[in-house]
């Protein structure tokens, strides 16, 4: 992968989608809830995204992948005691059958939550101008709420409670609308934990699974306990490239990959991708999703960063990029996802909480297929059981009673612009104090991430000196200056191949914008020790 210098760079993207005629609005959520009946959310209830979602008029079947899923997937039954669950929304029913304790021994009378109140997102607004909303146990029962500690802190159903299911459905349709009728939402413990149960559906020890040539860490070892071979595709600046994803499965030799068979599961992150944050465009994304559809790929889309996509990078001192006006040019302004250009049901998209809210409540959700949700559904219920009710309880009162649909795409937009601020502090740092002659990147679109590529061949002991070892020679001459930076090689996905080229990973996500620039100026000071490179002056400024 081989960015071009930032000051090159385009950010302009095609951002057109495909439409239906009956997709959901913000302002349609509304009309639609009035003809639906009245949602039934007691303990460990039945919820399905069907209940929510719209008829799909006209929009074809999802294809089926039995082909796919592994021997342990199918032969998985559905559990007894989830089962059983059901005929508690009987009247009258007597539950001595499963082991749910009582609320009464629940210690907890309630729960207070402050939040924002929507467009009010500051920490100073919010603490100022903040709504407390409270969960009280019996809050269905006195009518003050369709959600509560008697329900959210007992047991409860792997597709997540009904109210919390009927949000992140209609948001889902909202967004993306897939262009098939049979898919379904689950709620999940985070996407960590849904590519885990994904891999351990699908994959079978001695296969390998198609990923970026520099993937998320966590993916990566995930699999290879597993007895799964990651297979790197290259990428360029718009991240993975479909043309080297074509020839690896078309020229696909087993001797080399240990008499691993053709691979068909491929892993990615389309937006901001973790480490390099590179964001597919539009054209990249319909060019993917061809090549899946030739070969019969099965893609686990992974996309927490998909709604930190941020404005335009024009350079220091140039006037900023209007923010979307409308909800509507809000979401026509994100590149659409590979869900919703999915007509075949082959993509399981992963969603999160833990970029746009928080990652400690440890909860999201994934959309595909009804038969795949069907087969992760069997196996949560035996492993995670269920997403923690008082993380769901929380999300519910602030996205559900606080901000509606309405409110959360004004925070979603929100964060858009605090992402776009963070992005070219660290750019500008970059272009301020790094050498421009060893250092190069491309501005990321989205995401958190910065990656740098260092032409490590202009190192004075590169005929001595491996790339690995210049690496480290880097990466500890930065701590010694006081700046954390992570190895571009700790993300390789194919650990016995190096690559030629050499790249850094940093982050512009949580340190102050002056912290984020001196760790910037202590890396460039290292960089030029490194390399014996003269000392500069920048801006009057000796580094």
């Amino acid at each position: 992968m081989t960015p071009p210098m930032a000051i090159d760079i385009q950010s302009t993207v095609n951002t057109q989608s495909a439409t239906f005629s009956d997709r959901l609005t913000v302002n349609g959520v509304a009309a639609r809830r009035s003809k639906a009946p009245k949602l039934a959310g007691g303990i460990a209830a039945h919820a399905s995204s069907d209940m929510f979602k719209g008829p799909g008029c006209g929009k074809p079947s999802a294809k089926r992948w039995d082909h796919r899923l592994n021997e342990e997937s199918k032969s998985r039954k559905a559990s007894s005691l989830k089962r059983a669950a059901k005929y508690l929304k009987n009247p009258g029913i007597i539950s001595l059958g499963g082991g749910l304790p009582s609320s009464q021994y629940f210690p907890i009378e309630f729960i207070d939550v402050k939040v924002p109140s929507a467009p009010h997102f500051t920490e100073q607004e919010t603490k100022e101008l903040g709504l407390v909303k409270r969960i009280g146990k019996y809050d269905i029962e006195e009518g003050k709420s369709i959600y509560d500690l008697h329900v959210g802190l007992n047991y409860g159903q792997a597709t997540g409670p009904p109210q919390l299911l009927r949000f992140v459905t209609e948001h889902t349709e909202i967004v993306h609308n897939p262009p098939y009728h049979d898919w379904q939402c689950c709620m999940d413990v985070g996407s960590t934990s849904s590519y885990d149960l994904a891999c351990r559906m699908f994959l079978t020890r001695g296969e390998c699974i198609l990923t970026e040539e520099y993937t998320f860490s966590s993916a990566a070892e995930t699999v290879r306990p597993m007895g799964v071979q990651c297979v790197g595709v290259k990428m360029d600046e718009e991240g993975l490239l479909p043309s080297d994803l074509d020839s690896i499965l078309t020229d696909w030799d087993p001797s080399a990959h240990s008499n691993a068979p053709k691979p068909w599961l491929l892993y990615t992150v389309p937006s901001g991708q973790n480490p390099t944050g590179a964001t597919q465009s539009y054209k990249r994304r319909k060019e993917l999703y061809r090549m899946a559809q030739k070969h019969d790929l099965y893609i686990l889309e992974d996309e927490p960063y998909f709604f930190l996509q941020m404005q335009p990078y024009t350079g220091p001192n140039a006037p900023d990029v209007p923010l979307p006006a409308s909800h509507e040019a809000f979401i026509e302004a994100l590149v659409p996802s590979l869900l919703s250009m999915d007509v075949d049901g082959r993509v399981m998209r992963l969603d999160s909480f833990s970029k746009v809210i928080a990652p400690g409540f440890r909860l999201g959700w994934i959309t595909a297929a009804e038969q795949i949700i069907e087969r992760f559904v069997r196996h949560a219920e035996v492993s995670t059981q269920n997403p923690s009710g008082p993380s769901q309880l929380i999300l519910f009162k602030l996205l559900e009673e606080t901000w509606g649909h309405s409110g959360y795409l004004d925070w979603l937009i929100h964060l858009r612009l605090e992402y776009t601020k963070r992005r070219n502090n660290i750019c500008y740092a970059c272009e301020k104090y790094l050498p421009r002659e060893i250092a190069s990147w491309t501005p990321p679109m989205a995401g958190m991430f910065h990656w740098i590529k260092i032409d490590w061949q202009q190192h004075p002991s590169k005929e001595s000196k491996s790339m690995p070892d210049i690496e480290d020679e880097i990466f500890h001459a930065s701590i010694d200056r006081g700046a954390l930076i992570a190895k571009g090689s700790w993300s390789r996905a194919e650990t016995n191949n190096p690559g030629s080229d050499m790249f850094f990973r940093t982050t512009f996500a949580a340190a102050p914008a002056d912290k984020v620039e001196e760790a910037i100026r202590r890396m460039g000071d290292a960089l030029r020790a490194v390399f014996h490179l003269e000392d500069k002056t920048t801006n009057g400024t000796a580094n």
